[in-house]
C-alpha cells in the first residue's frame, strides 16, 4: 500500500442525492423516503473506523469527514446522508496476525474513535446500544452510532475484556476473524475444536447476559451450530451472504439459514464481490494461484527475484482471464435467497464498506443503498417487507437480545479461562 498523506488528498463531492428531475422519473424514491422515514436503514458492518486508522493514520481524530475522496473511502458523511442511512454498526477489527494484548489495545482505539464521531458531529452521528436509542436518534434525525468487535480474539480470552467492551458501547463480537482462535474455529482457517470450546461456549453465554449481539459472521459451519444449539438470544450474521449461490465458507448454507429462523436470527448480507458471485471467487482463487507460482519462496517461483517480470505476467494473464463483473442485482440475488430459505423477517444488510477491495456495479458507497432498495421494489417487494430488511428486523433481534439479558440479570459475571474450562473438558475425555 502507498503511503497516505491526508493533506494532499482532493476532498472531492459526489453527486449522490437525486435531482428534482430524477425524483419526479424514479417510480421507487417517494416509496423508500416513505419507508425509511419511518423505520431506520441500518447496515450491520462498516469498517469506516479502520480505514480512517490505516490510511489517515493519526489524522483520524481531527480530518474533516463532510467530504472523503471516494477514490479511497467508501464512507463519509455527505454520503451516508445521500444514502439516507439511519443506524450503522461500525466494525472495531484488527488485524487477527496481532499478539492478542496489542489486539485489545488496538481495538479500545477504534472504539473511542467511533465515540469521536458523535463528539464532533452532535447534528450527524448519536451512539447507541439499545433499539430504543436507534429509534430515539433516528426520529432526531442522527445516525445512531453503534459497535461491532470484529474478532474473538480481540478479547484476548477474557470475559472481563469482554465485559469491558461492553461498558465502552459494543454492541456484537464477531466470534472468530480470519484465523481459528484458542476457543472457536474459523471460516478461513483449519478447524481446531469442531466448533466451539466450553470456554467459547461461556463467551456466548456472557454475551447473552450482557445483552450482546452473538456475531457469526467469519466463523466455521460447526460454531455457527453449536453457537445456535447454546444462545438464549437470536443470533446475526453481521455481512455475510448465502452460500447456495457462492460457494465460500464465508456464507450461510441453507441448511444454517433455516436454523438462523428458527432462533429469530438475521443474516445480513454483504457487498463483498468475492462472497456474492461464484465466478468471481473462483476467478479470485485462480489469481492468487498464479501470484503464488510466479514468486514460490524460495527456489520455485517462474519469477522469484524479478518483480517486473512478475508484474507483467499477471497483467498478461489478467488480459486473458478479465475479472468477472459483480452487480447490484447479484446483491439482491442473495437478499432474495435469503427470505425464500429463512423468511423476511431474518435478512438485513451488512455491506462491509471500507473494508473490502472492490465492489459491485452500483453499489460504490453508502450513498447507494436506495439504489439496492429500489431494485428489490423492481422484484415486488412491499414496503412492509423493504422495512423489514432495512432495519426492523435487526431492532427485533436486539430487543429480543435485551429482553433475555434482562431476565438474566440475576447471574454473576461470567468466569473461567480456556485454561480452566477446556482444560477441565481434555482432563474429562
Amino acid at each position: 500500500m502507498t503511503s497516505f498523506r491526508f493533506a494532499a488528498l482532493p476532498l472531492l463531492l459526489a453527486t449522490v442525492a437525486l435531482s428534482p428531475a430524477q425524483a419526479q422519473t424514479d417510480p421507487y424514491a417517494a416509496r423508500i423516503a416513505k419507508v425509511l422515514k419511518a423505520t431506520p436503514l441500518i447496515d450491520g458492518h462498516n469498517d469506516w473506523p479502520e480505514a480512517m486508522a490505516d490510511k489517515a493514520k493519526d489524522a483520524r481524530w481531527t480530518m474533516p469527514l463532510d467530504r472523503l475522496d471516494p477514490k479511497i473511502f467508501n464512507t463519509d458523511i455527505t454520503r451516508l446522508r445521500a444514502g439516507q442511512l439511519g443506524g450503522q454498526f461500525w466494525s472495531v477489527w484488527v488485524s487477527a496476525d496481532l499478539p492478542e494484548l496489542q489486539q485489545v489495545k488496538d481495538t479500545i482505539e477504534q472504539i473511542e474513535l467511533v465515540h469521536s464521531l458523535a463528539r464532533r458531529y452532535p447534528q450527524d452521528f448519536a451512539l447507541a446500544t439499545t433499539a430504543a436509542q436507534v429509534r430515539a436518534a433516528h426520529k432526531a434525525g442522527r445516525i445512531a452510532s453503534m459497535i461491532g468487535v470484529e474478532g474473538g480474539g480481540q478479547i484476548d480470552e477474557s470475559l472481563a475484556v469482554l465485559r469491558a467492551y461492553h461498558e465502552l458501547g459494543a454492541g456484537y463480537l464477531t466470534l472468530t476473524h480470519s484465523k481459528t482462535i484458542a476457543w472457536a474455529d474459523s471460516a478461513t482457517d483449519n478447524p481446531q475444536h469442531d466448533g466451539l470450546t466450553p470456554f467459547g461456549e461461556a463467551v456466548v453465554h456472557e454475551l447473552n447476559r450482557l445483552g450482546m449481539l452473538v456475531d457469526l459472521s467469519h466463523v466455521s459451519e460447526g460454531v455457527m451450530l453449536d453457537a445456535l444449539k447454546v444462545t438464549k438470544a437470536p443470533v446475526i450474521f453481521s455481512h455475510s451472504s448465502a452460500r447456495a449461490l457462492c460457494n465460500t465458507s464465508r456464507n450461510v448454507s441453507d441448511a444454517v439459514l433455516k436454523q438462523v429462523a428458527a432462533n429469530g436470527g438475521v443474516v445480513m448480507v454483504n457487498f463483498a464481490p468475492q462472497y456474492i458471485s461464484e465466478a468471481r471467487r473462483v476467478w479470485g482463487s485462480n489469481r492468487s494461484g498464479e501470484i503464488a507460482r510466479y514468486n514460490a519462496p524460495p527456489f520455485g517461483g517462474l519469477y522469484i527475484g524479478d518483480p517486473e517480470a512478475a508484474k507483467k505476467a499477471l497483467a498478461e494473464w489478467e488480459k486473458a482471464n478479465p475479472e468477472p463483473v459483480v452487480t447490484l442485482s447479484m446483491v439482491a440475488d442473495h437478499i432474495d435467497h435469503i427470505a425464500k430459505v429463512a423468511g423476511v423477517d431474518h435478512v438485513g444488510i451488512g455491506s462491509d464498506f471500507d473494508g473490502v477491495g472492490s465492489l459491485p456495479q452500483g453499489l460504490s458507497g453508502v450513498d447507494t443503498y436506495p439504489a439496492l432498495l429500489a431494485e428489490l421494489m423492481r422484484r415486488g417487494w412491499s414496503d412492509a417487507d423493504i422495512a423489514k430488511l432495512a432495519g426492523e428486523n435487526v431492532l427485533r433481534v436486539m430487543a429480543a437480545a435485551e429482553k433475555v439479558a434482562d431476565g438474566m440479570k440475576a447471574e454473576p459475571a461470567g468466569s473461567g479461562t480456556v485454561a480452566s474450562l477446556d482444560g477441565a473438558k481434555a482432563a474429562v475425555n
